[in-house]
């Protein structure tokens, strides 16, 4: 098993977080550009969301066909298949000129990168030891918002240098170095353990998961305050691209670095874990997602900044510490539980700007913080039971000691 900080341990988590970096910036590489697109196609704001969101709900509806499948055929070859997939959809994107191609590619790109996300941590748990496991996932999780970074700043700076297809075009160059790198880095699994391919047994690992409550409750956390956090992006951009600050998809690209404390917040959620209970940690990420979300309603540019890098830094702090938790409790197929989370996640993603919608069109930003701080009361509470419900096992398994 992989130690802490020896050599295998750097080059294995160098290489998942070059992987989450690809995954991520093609993920979200639209994202500055969606006022640009809603021009170019005349389209509304929600449907020019519809780049970011068919691509979140195709990828997780697929964690559930990729986790399951790494279980029985392994991690690293499905990991390389499914990257260069992506890679490949990336580039034929920089080539359409219609709307609906558009969103067909993306809706199929989506495919391709479930297959790192859903099997990432299912490949940390096989070969790193728990303490190692613990950094190695906070490490994995800023690679993510790198990745959602650097896509963003791609796609904003290229959009307005070039117009948006050379976007995808400069990502599918990037990406290719990135998978490449991943290749030569990544260990072999030397402690993987196949399954025997059954969609009878899938279906009731599924089930199972989805029954342990310590686990349910987790799901819903991870997907609705991402429900929340990544549309509320989205329409920032709407927000800052119009009367008075008139902000570029450029600039627009660079308000995303506000995730660079959500890589702070990655970071060290594992160390925050060794001092609190791990549902307490999520409760403070929660409590921190609602704080800036407040901070955006002052109108000041500065203020709205500010506020997106806490609700950064709060949520993926949530979100490491809810990921591990899954890892941690599942009983058993345990890239199958991360991927339920994951779909979760990402249906969260997906659906979350139909709920905030109406709000915008009613109240504008004003609207969306109320509409977001309704669902994040509800998250709060989740992570609040789920330290009740640990707690009394935990005092149950003393008494009976």
């Amino acid at each position: 098993m992989i130690e802490s900080g020896t050599k295998a341990f750097w080059r294995a988590t160098l290489a998942l977080c070059l992987g989450s970096f690809m995954i991520f910036a093609n993920l979200y590489v639209p994202q500055p550009l969606l006022p640009m697109l809603a021009d170019e196609f005349a389209v509304t704001p929600l449907q020019a969301s519809w780049s970011l969101t068919v691509t979140t709900l195709t990828l997780g509806l697929s964690l559930l066909l990729f986790g399951p499948l790494s279980d029985a055929l392994g991690r690293t070859r499905l990991m390389v298949i499914s990257m260069c997939g992506a890679v490949l959809c990336c580039f034929a994107l920089s080539q359409v000129t219609e709307f609906n191609t558009l969103i067909l590619l993306r809706a199929i790109q989506g495919i391709c990168l479930a297959g790192l996300p859903a099997i990432a941590i299912a490949y940390m748990g096989d070969e790193f030891k728990k303490t190692a496991m613990l950094v190695a996932v906070g490490l994995y999780i800023s690679g993510n918002t790198l990745g959602g970074i650097g896509g963003r700043l791609i796609g904003g700076f290229m959009g307005d240098l070039l117009g948006w297809q050379s976007a995808f075009a400069a990502m599918s160059l990037i990406s290719l170095i990135c998978l490449c790198l991943f290749v030569w880095l990544l260990p072999e699994s030397n402690h993987f353990k196949p399954q025997r391919l059954q969609p009878a047994k899938m279906l009731s690992d599924i089930g199972r998961h989805l029954r342990n409550p310590l686990l349910l409750l987790a799901y819903l956390f991870g997907g609705f305050n991402f429900f929340i956090f990544i549309n509320q992006y989205s329409y920032v951009t709407f927000l800052l691209a119009d009367e008075p600050y008139y902000l570029t998809a450029s600039v627009l690209g660079m308000l995303f670095l506000t995730y660079l404390s959500g890589t702070l917040g990655s970071a060290v959620s594992g160390r925050f874990a060794h001092w609190l209970p791990q549902p307490l940690v999520m409760a403070f990420g929660v409590l921190f997602i609602m704080l800036g979300s407040l901070l955006t309603l002052v109108p000041s540019i500065w203020a709205i900044i500010m506020g997106l890098f806490i609700n950064a830094f709060g949520f993926f702090v949530a979100h490491s510490t809810a990921s591990s938790w899954v890892s941690h409790h599942a009983e058993g197929a345990k890239a199958t539980a991360s991927s339920i989370y994951l779909v979760f996640y990402y249906l969260g993603a997906s659906s979350g700007g139909f709920y905030l919608d109406p709000f915008w069109q009613m109240a504008g930003w004003y609207g969306v913080i109320y509409g977001s701080l309704l669902v994040l009361c509800a998250t709060l509470l989740c992570a609040l039971v789920l330290y009740h419900k640990t707690r009394r096992t935990l005092v149950a398994i003393d008494c009976a000691g």
